[in-house]
């Protein structure tokens, strides 16, 4: 069961689903099933904190450089804001999580910023001073709000 497990994992995951589906139990690859079941949940919190980098790294663009503010910043932030809240919703026991999500992914947003307004990532605060409500809120634009002329 390992060689195919390594060898053709689309075909091994089709195979663990049809044992299971057929209760067959002792055909089951037990340990390389548990280590697919983690390692979903790990992605799952993968997504969040990736997402939190995204979302947090265009807000302090949208903050730092408001010359700058375009549509297309504008509907990154509010595309991270629906997805991250979908994932909370569909996953209500990684809420939880999102403060340390959000330590984890902190200092990626700050070089995201950094590397793309080509502002000192020290500009940036070493600590996220947006609350969670805020983050999510999609009437929480920092510095000002978003203009009727970039919602169009």
């Amino acid at each position: 069961m390992q060689n195919f497990y390594e060898a053709d994992f689309y075909s091994w995951t089709q195979e663990q689903a049809n044992l299971l589906r057929h209760q067959q139990w002792n055909q089951l690859d037990l340990p390389n099933l548990i280590e697919e079941i983690e390692s979903l949940g790990r992605k799952e919190r993968q997504e969040l904190r990736n997402r939190l980098s995204i979302l947090i790294g265009h807000l302090f663009k949208w903050e730092y450089q408001p010359e700058q503010r375009s549509r297309s910043w504008l509907a990154t932030i509010r595309v991270q804001r629906r997805e991250i809240i979908k994932l909370l919703s569909e996953n209500p026991s990684l809420k939880p999580y999102f403060e340390e999500a959000l330590q984890d992914s902190y200092q990626n947003a700050r070089d995201l910023a950094s590397g793309e307004t080509n502002l000192p990532v020290s500009t940036f605060p070493n600590e996220c001073l947006y609350p969670f409500e805020e983050i999510l809120s999609d009437r929480f634009y920092p510095g000002e709000a978003a203009t009727d002329d970039l919602m169009g």
